[in-house]
């Protein structure tokens, strides 16, 4: 078997800003009751699945006429 890596992840809203750095002044308001994803405008993961479902549809309508056709050739082989 393959040996399994963790991969390490940075990332950078842990890090500390150095003492010296300076930074914008922010209202209290916005560090504590938002979370980091909306201060940086990032929204919701929503993926649309649209070609999926109709490839699903379409391999269910395929299978089903292949045993259609099985079961009437089973008729007609006997």
């Amino acid at each position: 078997m393959a040996k399994k890596y963790k991969r390490n992840v940075s990332q950078s809203s842990t890090r500390q800003t150095p003492a010296n750095a300076t930074t914008p002044a922010s209202s209290p308001v916005e560090k504590s009751g938002s979370s980091p994803f909306s201060r940086r405008g990032v929204t919701e993961f929503n993926p649309n699945y649209d070609y999926v479902i109709k490839d699903l549809k379409r391999i269910g309508v395929l299978a089903g006429s292949f045993f259609v056709i099985l079961i009437i050739l089973s008729f007609f082989l006997n």
